[in-house]
């Protein structure tokens, strides 16, 4: 009889237990495509800025220094900060390249 109640459990129209899992899918996808990605494209458009960084650039290192690249390294660069002011730094801690002829920050 246990195997006769069973089936009629079944037949009597109860979802499958994999619909459970739908919402989590769903969840799943959504922190993909709102979070992660985006994420992952901004460290690829970085990366790509930072290797392509060549003589004659103003960037800014993540500690705050704004210079202008005056040798490239596959490791290194060396940065003018000023008259007779060089420094090197590691290309990893380059921030971002900044386009010259910007608009002063007191403006």
């Amino acid at each position: 009889m246990t195997s006769l109640t069973l089936l009629a459990a079944a037949a009597s129209g109860a979802p499958p237990a994999w619909t459970s899992f739908i919402p989590f899918i769903g969840m799943g996808l959504v922190f993909y495509f709102f979070l992660l990605r985006p994420q992952m494209q901004q460290q690829k458009a970085q990366k790509a800025k930072i290797a392509a960084i060549k003589k004659g650039d103003q960037v800014i290192t993540a500690g705050g220094l704004l210079g202008k690249v005056i040798k490239v390294d596959d490791a290194y660069v060396e940065l003018e900060l000023g008259t007779n002011v060089k420094v090197r730094a590691v290309r990893a801690t380059i921030a971002d390249v900044v386009q010259p002829g910007g608009a002063a920050a007191n403006d």
